[in-house]
């Protein structure tokens, strides 16, 4: 709470930097501005540039002053420097990054003739990154990726309701309303209504395979599905090693660190063994046959090292593919391997049952994950 504190007498004291330079600033604008950066993220010098710049400028001619300000307040850059040549500034991070600050607006006639200055912000690497694996990066690399995949945004495949709504040029004569309307013009002839089925999200359900021969994994693979809750709604989010764990309310957090924490202490069985069978079974006589496997897309993440009976997990996927309308495996193992092919017993006996198997070890794999989504009707 004190650091909170002290973020927002940080951000008001900026607001008084700009004041002073002729920006006719109030506190209602200050207000605005410390809830846009609330929303944001304060640790990210691009969010804080860019939310005092569309809350605290009203005039092309203020940006100058502001850039000026900005780099003088945040990165300790005196006047004369900013107005030498262009630099990277390190910021008070691990990482570093180029952020560029335009001196005018796009458009510009001049934007061109000026230099564009940088300065530092977190996750400079992220394009190396993203084709890494997870196994393979550092921890501050796994940190940076984290905060990154926390930004998600995922829009999930939709499928058509039995509920109808208005149409003006496809879909069926509505009957109804055009009955509704004779009645009350008393006319002969009404005029031709059409409606169409409404467009819904399909569920997305989540079962995050937690045991030891996933621990490179599995935690990236739970931020992953943290931030596809927190950006699709209609998600489900279990964790399985020899027992199944419900954990979505333990992510129905805004904070992705308070999340992780309750969802760690909430799952007893990490790093453990691994029982896929079991846990899909009894997920399937908890929750799928009572509605939240149906027409849903399960992504099951795990490498397919079963220690449970073969014919356990064989008859359990037969029961969700016919309960499910997509089956996705997410295996780390495939990696970027084309011609992959299923060479674990687990794997190797859930296989026919399942529609797409996709990687998941690095960010890349799992940004085309999230692109094919809605691909998935």
């Amino acid at each position: 709470m004190t650091d909170d504190v002290g973020l927002v007498e940080r951000f008001v004291e900026f607001g008084h930097e700009l004041r002073a330079e002729g920006l006719t600033i109030g506190s209602g604008d200050l207000l605005t501005y410390c809830a846009a950066i609330a929303v944001l993220n304060p640790g990210d010098l691009q969010d804080v540039y860019w939310g005092g710049r569309t809350t605290l400028v009203t005039r092309r001619d203020q940006i100058p002053v502001y850039n000026r300000v900005f780099r003088r307040f945040f990165l300790g850059h005196s006047d004369t420097t900013a107005d030498a040549d262009p630099e990277v500034a390190e910021a008070a991070v691990g990482t570093r990054a180029v952020l560029e600050i335009p001196d005018s607006e796009p458009g510009d006639a001049n934007a061109d003739d000026e230099d564009e200055t940088t300065l530092g912000f977190m996750a400079s690497n992220a394009e190396i990154w993203r084709n890494k694996s997870f196994a393979a990066c550092t921890a501050e690399e796994l940190t940076e990726l984290r905060r990154i995949m926390a930004q998600v945004r995922l829009t999930p495949p939709r499928r058509r309701s039995r509920r109808r709504r208005p149409s003006t040029t496809t879909g069926q004569p509505d009957m109804r309303r055009m009955a509704q309307q004779a009645m009350r013009t008393k006319s002969d002839s009404p005029v031709l209504l059409r409606s169409s089925r409404k467009m819904r999200p399909r569920p997305l359900v989540f079962l995050l395979d937690v045991s030891g021969s996933m621990s490179d994994y599995s935690r990236n693979l739970l931020q992953f599905a943290y931030s596809t809750k927190r950006a699709a709604g209609r998600v489900e989010v279990f964790c399985f090693g020899t027992r199944l764990t419900r954990i979505t309310r333990e992510l129905d957090r805004r904070r992705p660190d308070e999340a992780m924490k309750l969802a760690a202490t909430r799952v007893t069985d990490w790093d453990g063994g691994t029982r896929i069978g079991s846990a899909l079974d009894e997920f399937i006589r908890r929750f799928g046959r009572r509605g939240m496997s149906r027409g849903s897309i399960v992504v099951i993440c795990s490498d397919g090292l079963d220690r449970g009976d073969p014919a356990t997990l064989n008859h359990a996927m037969e029961r969700l593919a016919r309960l499910c309308h997509r089956i996705v495996w997410m295996n780390p193992h495939k990696g970027n391997d084309l011609d992959y092919r299923p060479n674990t017993l687990g794997m190797m006996v859930a296989a026919p049952f399942v529609d797409s198997i996709v990687s998941g070890h690095n960010l890349q794999s799992l940004g085309e994950f999230a692109e094919s989504l809605p691909e998935w009707r």
